[in-house]
């Protein structure tokens, strides 16, 4: 099949796409692709997420249930965990976890897996892309020396590759997978052309091509690595603007108000999510290797780490102003998720909080009204069924580590005896005298 006989079968839909993943950017990427009108096959390892989507049942926040079921129900839409139906589909996305490994460097093991298995089963003519963020160089100096060894195929004539970061944001209102613009890099022309129709027959204009993969890639670490180090200064300013007992949150707002040169962040607990807490060790772990050290991006990693640390401190001097010390305090954390209005934990600094209170001696307790278990190193901790009134008068601290706008925060006000709110979401709470905020 030559390149204008692919790219016609990409205009009439007759491409079946696949997607290696089936997480929080794999399921929202399938649903779209389906309902661009791609037949789609869905990979996984775990059994349980195969079955749920073959079932229509829906477990990701940003995925409609109604359109979830009605696809599967068309047989757009379905899941396996045999890999074989590789050689079925034009089209392939690679959307795995890359965590950190224990030592904080890059864990690319569920990538390598994956495209070992899709390297079994690769046919000519199928477009291979990477949306799992990694380091720049990942997609040509180990996707497509696996996919070529084990499928006897060559880049760039028997097969196409590329890579696409993804961008989701889980809980976002407005910026879904539909309307988010892509950056896709390929590794020659023709595979930049197929790859991006691809993706233009989903998203339509929102495509922004790129010359190499190792610009995408970098492009993804740059959007996440920015979001670091400007939460880092933020945070170290709020610690210096306490101390010289100065309203961080009144100076963001101050700040605002200028229309050009500033884009506001703010402090908080620490950082969550699959990408910014992560993705910065990708970039400084690369440098290594040109002997050049990212001395900016480790020391905003360093300030943020150390924020669910400055948490547990402020904590304590709260307590002491109640005569009060840490050890075998009453603490009642208000969230776990890692932002608001959403049921996800990876990484969240909530969790650290936690733990280094229970370090200090506290007797922690927490509510989530979207998160009543979470299992941290290996342990399950079971969260309040309610945030009741008895529940809040008892605990000698409340400390707010999620912004979720479903809690009632003038109840809890009413009812604390003090409070710190590391997110100011309190901020509209009228009285104010046992609130402090970060």
């Amino acid at each position: 099949m030559d390149k204008k006989q692919l790219l016609d079968k990409i205009h009439n839909r007759q491409i079946i796409t696949g997607v290696v993943g089936l997480g929080y950017v794999g399921l929202p990427l399938s649903v779209e692709k389906a309902k661009a009108g791609f037949k789609t096959i869905g990979f996984d390892v775990q059994k349980e997420k195969v079955d749920m989507v073959n079932a229509g049942h829906n477990y990701i926040g940003d995925v409609v249930d109604s359109e979830l079921s009605e696809l599967v129900k068309e047989g757009m839409l379905s899941a396996t965990t045999d890999f074989s139906f590789v050689k079925d589909v034009d089209f392939i996305a690679i959307c795995v976890p890359t965590p950190l490994d224990a030592h904080q460097q890059p864990d690319i093991s569920y990538v390598e897996s994956s495209v070992k298995a899709i390297a079994q089963y690769l046919t000519p003519n199928t477009m291979v892309v990477l949306e799992s963020t990694t380091y720049p160089g990942t997609t040509e100096e180990l996707i497509k020396p696996i996919l070529e060894q084990g499928s006897g195929l060559k880049c760039g004539e028997d097969f196409y590759l590329g890579f696409s970061p993804e961008r989701v944001d889980p809980g976002n209102l407005i910026y879904k997978t539909k309307n988010t613009p892509k950056v896709v890099g390929a590794i020659g022309k023709d595979a930049q052309e197929v790859i991006s129709a691809v993706y233009a027959a989903v998203l339509g204009d929102n495509v922004h091509v790129v010359s190499s993969p190792a610009v995408a890639e970098m492009t993804k670490i740059l959007e996440n690595t920015y979001r670091n180090i400007n939460i880092g200064l933020i945070n170290e300013l709020a610690i210096l603007a306490n101390r010289m007992g100065i309203d961080i949150w009144e100076v963001i707002e101050a700040a605002k108000s200028k229309p050009f040169g500033f884009t506001p962040f703010y402090p908080g607990p620490g950082l969550g999510g699959h990408c910014i807490p992560l993705d910065p060790y990708y970039l400084s772990w690369k440098a290594r290797e040109y002997g050049f050290h990212t001395s900016m991006i480790e020391s905003s990693m360093m300030i943020n780490d150390r924020m669910p640390e400055y948490v547990v401190e402020r904590c304590s001097i709260v307590l002491n102003r109640f005569c009060k010390s840490l050890k075998q305090a009453r603490i009642l954390v208000l969230g776990v998720a890692y932002k608001q209005d959403i049921d996800d934990y990876r990484e969240s600094p909530a969790l650290r909080v936690i733990e280094e209170l229970q370090k200090a001696g506290a007797i922690v307790s927490f509510y989530d009204p979207y998160i009543p278990i979470y299992k941290y190193k290996g342990i399950n901790h079971d969260g309040e069924k309610n945030l009741t009134e008895d529940l809040i008068e008892s605990a000698d601290l409340v400390v707010v580590t999620a912004a979720h706008i479903t809690v009632d925060y003038d109840f809890v006000q009413q009812h604390a005896r003090a409070i710190f709110d590391t997110k100011n979401v309190m901020k509209k709470v009228v009285t104010r005298e046992n609130i402090e905020v970060l």
